[in-house]
């Protein structure tokens, strides 16, 4: 049986991800110990992204790793190409990575740049891989509403096909039980339709029970409107470019391939939000 290794635990996608596998006694790689989830059989060690060494150490006897994408960070490149190299080193033979849909140099959305750069060192560093490219997710979107339940930014009628972070996990648990049905495969996860965010407020207000409405706004508006925050400039592109992306259309396909891998039709919106 291969040792597998899963990365971001601590997280939504990565604590799904290891409790559906938890018969499988994964090793939890986290920074912090003490958040570590509690799952029967499995082991934690502790490692980041940015620290080779101690990467090495908790990956060294590793066949099969779950990397889940670092949080937003202005070196947030070198932290990815730092694991994965140690990954290679420590002996990794087949590596499952959580991409973005849009993942290409030239992304409009920014941070689809830092994944297409994760991709290239994946498939770089000689490991099977299998890439994972999730669209936004369905059941955050809803939460990008300021306190008045507005969503705002500049998307306009653009459409999205968002994707429900428990399917993902659901694909991610599937690929990681048969290594070798999908290696070196890449799988664009999105929902079942795509939705402009006006529709995505009134179905998931619907849910939540909360009056929400999308607001268009410029890309100069948008940039004014964050402006308080006081967020570097490429985080500012980050969030701005989020909504621009969705205008372009680069978001806005509808792909099978959660289908194709688990079996299963795609949540809706209020599925993804626990409504139905």
């Amino acid at each position: 049986m291969s040792q597998i290794a899963i990365t971001g635990s601590t997280g939504h996608v990565g604590g799904l991800v290891a409790a559906q596998l938890a018969s499988l006694a994964p090793r939890l790689v986290v920074r912090d110990t003490s958040r570590a989830p509690r799952i029967a059989g499995a082991t934690v060690v502790e490692a980041e992204y940015s620290d080779a060494a101690a990467a090495v150490t908790a990956l060294t006897g590793v066949d099969l790793l779950f990397m889940v994408s670092s949080s937003e960070a202005v070196d947030r490149r070198e932290q990815h190409r730092t694991f994965i190299r140690a990954a290679a080193e420590a002996g990794v033979g087949h590596i499952v990575y959580t991409s973005f849909f849009g993942a290409d140099p030239d992304a409009v959305f920014t941070l689809g740049r830092d994944h297409a750069d994760a991709e290239a060192a994946i498939r770089e560093s000689g490991m099977a891989f299998t890439l994972l490219r999730d669209n936004f997710y369905s059941d955050l979107l809803p939460y990008f509403a300021d306190d008045a339940g507005v969503i705002r930014g500049p998307a306009g009628h653009g459409r999205v096909a968002a994707v429900a972070r428990a399917d993902v996990a659901d694909v991610a648990s599937a690929v990681l039980r048969d290594p070798g049905a999908h290696a070196d495969v890449v799988y664009e996860l999105t929902g079942p339709e795509a939705l402009t965010l006006a529709e995505v407020a009134a179905r998931a207000g619907a849910v939540l029970g909360r009056p929400l409405a999308y607001a268009a706004e410029t890309v100069e508006e948008a940039y004014a409107s964050r402006a308080h925050y006081g967020a570097e400039p490429w985080q500012l592109d980050a969030w701005v470019s989020t909504y621009t992306a969705i205008a372009d259309g680069e978001v806005s396909r509808v792909t099978g391939d959660v289908r194709t891998v688990t079996g299963n039709a795609p949540r809706t919106i209020e599925r993804a939000l626990g409504g139905l």
